[in-house]
């Protein structure tokens, strides 16, 4: 059961998996047995932005994020809000979450994250400006395009298509087995 929806926002019954009559047959999904609410668990759109640092020397801004064990730094990402653009929600998470001015966006493409059951729609963006973490970064690198390690997963995948849209082969890292 999905830990979001244990009870029926409408009626606050506990929803219960059970399999009903769809358009492409039968599905199971957590449903009111009282009022028929239905809990699609649709994937959530994700933002993220390959940050290069028009005024560093074409630099990508890597950052790790402070509730994230280890070191690995990764893309900025963030949720889109209701009545945004994807354009206007991946500016707003730049410069929340850097103090960067967004200067060009390039949509590089979209991806799933199924474990973390999101949709990513990525962005090249290109900005400037002194760089100041929120609270949610603990730290960052620049690193030069040449020498960026991308990961297998989700995010991983629009750094490398910005790469190789740069004309670099993408060099990728081993990440540890789960």
């Amino acid at each position: 059961m999905s830990a979001t929806f244990r009870f029926c926002p409408q009626c606050a019954t506990e929803l219960a998996l059970l399999t009903v009559e769809e358009d492409g047959g039968p599905k199971e999904r957590l449903r009111c047995p009282a009022c028929g609410f239905t809990h699609w668990n649709n994937p959530t759109p994700v933002l993220a932005a390959v940050i290069e640092c028009t005024d560093r020397e074409g630099q990508v801004l890597l950052a790790r994020n402070a509730a994230w064990q280890g070191r690995f730094f990764g893309l900025i990402t963030g949720f889109m809000e209701a009545g945004e653009t994807p354009e206007d929600g991946i500016r707003r998470e730049v410069a929340e979450e850097t103090s960067l001015e967004v200067d060009k966006l390039e949509l590089l493409g979209v991806w799933d994250f199924q474990r973390m059951n999101q949709i990513i729609i990525a962005y090249h963006a290109q900005a400037r400006g002194e760089i100041r973490l929120s609270p949610e970064l603990a730290e960052y690198k620049l690193i030069a395009p040449e020498d960026v390690r991308c990961w297998p997963a989700g995010t991983g995948q629009a750094l490398a298509t910005w790469l190789r849209r740069k004309g670099i082969e993408p060099q990728w890292l081993e990440l540890p087995k789960v």
